[in-house]
């Protein structure tokens, strides 16, 4: 499966944060290029700051391989990952991060901060930006929009 399907996919799991007021946000992990898990945003869902598609994705794809060393999984996700799932991809150990929309206010992979390609860090993960970025944007641009509506 290519980036662009691939991000299809993170596409149809971020509609399904609409469904209970979510930001659309969604993210698949892929090992050999199959899909091994898939998340969206749930945070309003569960009452978690931490539930963000990245940290379930993780988890998920962690569960799915019984091991928490994700060294040949690329995590695909619709927004460009903030701080703290940035540092759980890393911890993961991800073999590479696909992402659509840059996030100007909270992007840790090059918007407001790089820390994929951090140097002092133990681990760096090649990224791929912008992919379906448009679409990926104008999801989230709609919700907000409704959202003030």
């Amino acid at each position: 499966m290519d980036d662009l399907d691939a991000m299809g996919l993170a596409l149809d799991e971020a509609r399904l944060a609409l469904d209970h007021g979510d930001v659309p946000v969604g993210a698949i992990a892929l090992q050999d290029g199959e899909v091994i898990a898939r998340a969206h945003n749930e945070r309003e869902l569960l009452g978690d700051p931490t539930a963000h598609a990245e940290l379930l994705v993780v988890r998920r794809a962690a569960e799915a391989l019984g091991r928490w060393r994700l060294d040949d999984v690329t995590v695909v996700v619709t927004l460009e990952p903030c701080m703290m799932c940035a540092g759980a991809l890393l911890s993961a150990r991800v073999a590479r991060v696909v992402f659509g929309a840059d996030d100007p206010k909270a992007g840790a992979c090059g918007s407001l901060y790089n820390v994929f390609a951090d140097p002092r860090l133990n681990h760096e993960i090649p990224l791929r930006p912008r992919v379906r970025a448009e679409e990926c944007g104008n999801l989230l641009t709609s919700f907000f929009l409704d959202r003030r509506g």
